[in-house]
């Protein structure tokens, strides 16, 4: 017999008080940062990273969810520490050939000519960390969302960790108590989870990772419990074959009513049964999803409240530290290895 919706809505709120109290030791302490950290050693910091992502974006506004997606996938492993931009070598295993991270992680280069710029102005002092900090904010301006102040003064990791890149990132096919689990791993809320999901409104997702979603059946799916529009679902079958293997790089936008815009239309796309993503649409179908359900529909009635509130959740996100590399860490000349 399944379990009745009181034991799964116990079993789920049991977790999370489980996750909060474990969280409390983990995320202790303030970071040392702070929002005129280079205002003396590096004044044009922002300037120079405003206008490189100024080019990226208007080269290619797909340019945008790239740094934005690179700065979450390097602030859930280690915290924000730049440890998602290191290559492989032979004394180091970075993260970009983790599962979560092999196919889905682009934006690289964006980052290396900040650095270079960068490090022709004032060579030495401002870390890979900061920088995909501040640039992720910067993309997110210049497609149209909030702008927030960003707290500064990150080191650079001198490791990384391809294991924990596995265990900590959500993937796209995961049941909502679990997203959230992760979330509150990082000492972020499920209004936060909500919030930041709210990014998706200008992210494209490949097919291998939304084959379930349209299909179901052999391939897991929740598709099932919220189905998506006969219109929507032959679209995405148009872009998406059934076959495993074949066209899994092929891309579609996780909002396809304003792909290129930052707004809150992606809230309304889940209202509709239409989220991408079997865990975002989780966030509004989910008979779990009692908490999550009232701040979709918070978010599509008000774009201001969704605002706020990202911005918010993005500054939590950006203090998500490693504390050893404030120990141990440094500022790398170049993003892709430690120093020599």
């Amino acid at each position: 017999m399944a379990p009745s919706l009181c034991f799964r809505t116990f079993i789920l709120q049991f977790m999370l008080l489980v996750f909060s109290i474990l969280n409390t030791s983990l995320h202790a302490s303030e970071p040392p940062l702070t929002l005129e950290y280079y205002a003396s050693a590096c004044p044009n910091l922002f300037e120079i990273v405003k206008k490189e992502m100024e080019c990226a974006v208007l080269s290619d506004p797909r340019n945008a969810a790239l740094i934005v997606r690179l700065h979450f996938h390097d602030c859930f492993v280690q915290g924000c520490d730049g440890s998602v931009l290191l290559d492989d070598t032979i004394t180091l295993t970075g993260e970009k050939k983790a599962s979560p991270n092999i196919h889905s992680l682009k934006g690289f280069r964006i980052i290396d000519r900040i650095k270079n710029n960068l490090e022709s102005e004032c060579p030495g002092i401002v870390s890979c960390a900061d920088i995909l900090t501040i640039a992720a904010r910067d993309a997110v301006i210049l497609v149209g969302g909030p702008y927030w102040d960003v707290p500064l003064g990150r080191k650079d990791s001198i490791t990384a960790s391809p294991e924990l890149a596995e265990a900590n990132l959500p993937t796209a096919n995961e049941g909502l108590a679990t997203i959230i689990s992760k979330f509150l791993y990082q000492g972020l809320s499920v209004t936060d989870m909500v919030a930041l999901s709210g990014a998706h409104t200008i992210g494209m997702a490949r097919c291998e990772n939304v084959r379930a979603r349209i299909y179901g059946g052999d391939f897991e799916a929740t598709s099932g419990s919220n189905p998506l529009s006969q219109s929507y679902l032959s679209s995405l079958k148009s872009t998406c074959p059934p076959v495993r293997g074949v066209g899994d790089n092929n891309i579609t936008a996780m909002d396809y009513v304003t792909p290129d815009l930052f707004d809150n239309s992606f809230y309304h796309l889940l209202l509709k049964g239409e989220g991408l993503l079997s865990s975002d649409q989780e966030m509004y179908s989910s008979l779990l999803g009692i908490q999550t359900k009232q701040l979709v529909k918070q978010y599509a009635a008000d774009p201001v409240a969704f605002f706020q509130q990202f911005s918010d959740s993005m500054v939590k996100l950006g203090n998500i530290t490693n504390q050893d590399s404030f120990a141990t860490g440094e500022v790398r000349k170049s993003c892709r290895f430690v120093n020599t």
